[in-house]
């Protein structure tokens, strides 16, 4: 009887792993996503301030600083993700 039971051990073995594999290949591929919409974002925040007067008044400063914060904020999350993901792959 223990002898039957091992291929279907082995056939959920497998399909557990795979299952895995596509879960950590799906959260790699978002968080890729997450870090190209950061990027887009950083280009399109350089252009906009390329294209504006020299005179920008301090709240403009400010307001670009909170902007730049919180995509440090965003990039330290998806790193701390991956960090996740590779712990899940040992």
């Amino acid at each position: 009887m223990g002898r039957n039971n091992k291929p279907d051990q082995n056939n959920d073995s497998l399909e557990i792993y795979a299952a895995k594999l596509s879960y950590i290949g799906t959260a790699i591929s978002t968080l890729g996503d997450g870090l190209q919409t950061i990027a887009a974002g950083l280009a399109l925040e350089a252009l906009v301030n390329a294209n504006k007067d020299s005179s920008q008044n301090n709240n403009g400063d400010s307001q670009s600083n909170v902007q730049i914060d919180n995509m440090q904020k965003q990039i330290d999350y998806l790193i701390g993700e991956l960090k996740h993901i590779k712990k899940m792959l040992k």
